[in-house]
């Protein structure tokens, strides 16, 4: 048969080598194949089948799919990627609870994975890959993992194991994690006093059928002081809620609760706890920030970063920013643990390390004397060193008490009050109110007249009640006009400084004066005659507004300036109205600028943070920003003016500067809100540091919805410069002060 089978192939061997040529009519040969058998004229080729190639599934790209997925907690993905069989035997979300609990287990900050070889044959593979979880307690854990599949529908697919995860995980075994978690850090001032820390507290509140009446008025007096309530207030609160009611008013130490009990006035609840205390029911609590429990949508990231998931962290300002040096480093041991409960291994460890303290630039003193100042009021209040940045103070009224945050505090019933209050005491307005400038914003325009070359220090304008330059729209009225309006009411003359026109100025009184005709005139000479319409903008932009000051300890808002299109817009924007928009901390920071001869510095809150041994990890440096854009000759002439605005009978702050023992500078502003009373600006600086031999400050100032600046604002800027030079205002009184009235009026 195999001798058969040979003489087969040699026949067909040769039919197919003669039918490798065809001979033509002319006897030659020529290749053709079978297609001579038929004609002796032409060729023809057999036809060609069409092949089809099916590439083989790529195992490999499968199991890079998978883990890209677990790289992103794409959990949904990796359990599409699953064999039927294995997503028939666990569900989408235990699936994804097993890989999210091992991995928080694990404390794993970050995945990186590398592909292996691979074993192929036609309906199963297994490829093999490194893994290595990047924990933050137990170091790097890696390990070499073979992943089995299965071709599913043309398609590999992934067998589901526990020792996908890690090895030692197979037969039911889990991941257990025994953390070891330090005391969160204190915050300091800039001179060590105590800002934030761990400490015994007291809880105070009313219980309304417990109130002596006799000793009424002593109640809400005492609580008064202590929480810095009005006690008319105070007095509200009881009478709207009626007896069998707890009222939780503030938190104080060991002292001020020893006191309140040896004057028992009825009625007054002391409870103590222990957690962490913010003094004086909260310094500069915008900005300082609060903790919170770990909420369900931080949970994931904060136990990867190796917490366990029942601390409180910062949720806000200083207390949310500094939360890596607060919070200490976590220490622990990752063990493998038997379904019986048995320790099986140890995966690795590490120890805790203490906390760090962080000191503020922040003066308790003047802090709270800032509080104080605007604590009946909406606004706020900056102070800075003009040399440094240095925050000294940032006060935002309302205000809040942190220690309402911390459930082991009685008064903790009082969170959704604080919460839901329509005044937005959360909000920094300091940082994130964004307000029109008003007439401070003409030291900008101001400026950008002078670097115009349009005009000069002296360059003169008549100023009187109206404003007419604009044909086809209403007379516009000068502040002296509003006075003298209100003198005629009274039945008075207008013959006073502050309502009669003001009359023939210089650029510099014009600034002194607070000349609203003459700063419409700018704006509207820049805008509509000379084809600067962009001029007052690009200036305003050089003094730091409409972006960022760069302050990261705190969030902020940009503000904004644009160039004006319209006659309306241009000179809108010349007196700080219109589509203007600054911050308070925006306007400090420019006026620390014009202090301190042209630096823009970056705003900082952090002096130092330090460690419990070593040098400090990070200490203070001021950082410029930027400088103004006014040429050395100009902007002392500016200074001159704003020197003029506090310094000359006629200064629009003058009245309520008389007396002060300091050399201060500045600008009054009465920005239209759009709703209600103006409000009430004043931002200025001081020149005493040859005297005093303390750094001279910048101080920006805003009451929402009060007033004049002059009358409501530059009060409280005194009470400031006072504070800041001699620890207290001088005549401001706190207790005295009415609502309705202006802080003071000093004695001529």
């Amino acid at each position: 048969m195999k001798f058969l089978r040979w003489i087969n192939l040699l026949v067909a061997a040769t039919l197919l080598s003669a039918c490798g040529q065809t001979t033509t009519t002319s006897g030659t040969q020529e290749p053709g194949g079978l297609s001579g058998l038929f004609s002796s004229e032409t060729s023809t080729p057999l036809p060609t089948a069409p092949v089809t190639i099916i590439p083989a599934p790529n195992a490999k790209a499968v199991v890079t799919q998978y883990l890209e997925a677990l790289q992103n907690d794409d959990y949904e993905t990796m359990y599409n990627l699953l064999t039927e069989e294995s997503r028939a035997t666990v569900t989408l979300e235990d699936f994804s609870k097993r890989w999210n609990d091992s991995l928080n287990e694990m404390s794993a900050k970050e995945i990186d994975f590398t592909i292996g070889s691979s074993l192929l044959s036609p309906y199963k593979a297994e490829v093999g890959y490194a893994v290595t979880y990047k924990t933050a307690l137990a170091g790097d854990i890696q390990r070499n993992i073979v992943v089995r599949m299965n071709l599913e529908n043309k398609a590999w697919k992934i067998i589901w194991e526990d020792s996908q995860i890690l090895p030692e995980l197979a037969g039911g075994n889990t991941l257990r994690m025994e953390y070891s978690v330090p005391a969160r850090g204190d915050i300091y001032d800039r001179d060590g006093q105590a800002i934030v820390s761990q400490a015994d507290s007291f809880a105070f509140g009313i219980q309304t059928d417990q109130i002596n009446y006799e000793l009424f008025g002593t109640l809400t007096s005492e609580f008064g002081k202590l929480c810095g309530y009005d006690p008319e207030y105070i007095k509200d609160q009881i009478e709207s809620l009626g007896s069998g009611y707890y009222i939780p008013m503030c938190e104080g130490t060991r002292d001020e609760a020893q006191r309140l009990l040896s004057i028992n006035p009825g009625g007054m609840v002391v409870s103590e706890y222990n957690s962490r205390y913010y003094f004086n029911t909260g310094v500069a609590p915008q900005a300082v920030g609060y903790t919170q429990l770990i909420s369900p949508e931080q949970l994931n990231q904060y136990r990867r970063l190796g917490y366990r998931g029942d601390e409180r962290i910062g949720q806000s300002g200083i207390e949310e920013w500094a939360e890596d040096y607060l919070a200490g480093k976590h220490g622990g041991i990752l063990r493998i643990v038997a379904p019986d409960g048995s320790i099986l291994s140890t995966l690795g460890q590490s120890s805790a390390e203490p906390a760090d303290s962080v000191y503020l630039t922040i003066d308790r003193n003047l802090q709270i004397q800032a509080q104080k100042a605007i604590e009946f009021f909406r606004g706020a209040i900056v102070i800075m060193e003009v040399d440094t940045g240095r925050v000294l103070a940032m006060a935002s009224a309302p205000d809040f008490d942190p220690n309402y945050f911390e459930p082991n505090n009685p008064n903790y019933i009082g969170l959704g009050n604080l919460i839901n209050d329509p005044n937005t005491p959360l909000y920094n307005r300091a940082t994130q109110g964004q307000y029109p400038l008003g007439s401070v914003f003409k030291i900008i325009t101001m400026s950008a007249a002078l670097e115009s070359g349009l005009y000069l220090k002296d360059t003169p304008y008549d100023c009187q009640y109206d404003f007419t330059d604009i044909p086809g729209i209403a007379p516009r009225h000068d502040w002296t006009w509003e006075h003298c309006q209100q003198r005629l009411q009274r039945g008075l003359a207008c013959n006073t400084s502050d309502s009669k026109p003001s009359g023939l100025l210089t650029l510099q009184e014009g600034l002194m004066r607070s000349c609203n005709p003459y700063f419409w005139h700018i704006g509207l000479d820049l805008f509509a005659n000379w084809d600067r319409a962009g001029d007052i903008a690009k200036m305003a932009r050089g003094f730091g507004l409409a972006a960022p000051t760069g302050i990261e300890q705190v969030p902020e808002a940009s503000g904004q300036i644009l160039v004006p299109t319209t006659d309306i817009d241009a000179i809108n924007q010349a007196i700080g109205q219109g589509d203007v928009q600054v911050t308070p901390l925006q306007v400090a920071d420019f006026i620390a600028a014009i202090a301190n001869g042209g630096t823009l510095y970056r705003p900082q809150l952090i002096e130092k943070i330090l460690p419990v041994e070593g040098e400090p990890l990070l200490v203070f440096k001021p950082e410029a920003r930027g400088t103004l854009p006014l040429r050395k000759e100009n902007l002392e002439i500016l200074q001159e003016a704003m020197f003029m605005v506090t310094q000359n009978p006629l200064g629009t702050a003058r009245f309520n500067i008389r007396g002060l023992q300091f050399n201060v500078a500045g600008k009054t502003g009465t920005a239209e809100s759009g709703s209600g009373l103006s409000h009430a600006w004043f931002a200025g600086y001081t020149h005493n540091q040859d005297n005093t031999q303390k750094p001279d400050i910048a101080i920006a100032i805003i009451i929402e919805n009060r007033g004049e600046g002059s009358d409501w604002a530059v009060p409280l800027f005194r009470a400031m410069v006072e504070s800041y030079y001699y620890g207290s205002p001088q005549r401001y009184n706190y207790e005295k002060f009415e609502v309705d009235q202006p802080p003071y009026t000093p004695v001529p």
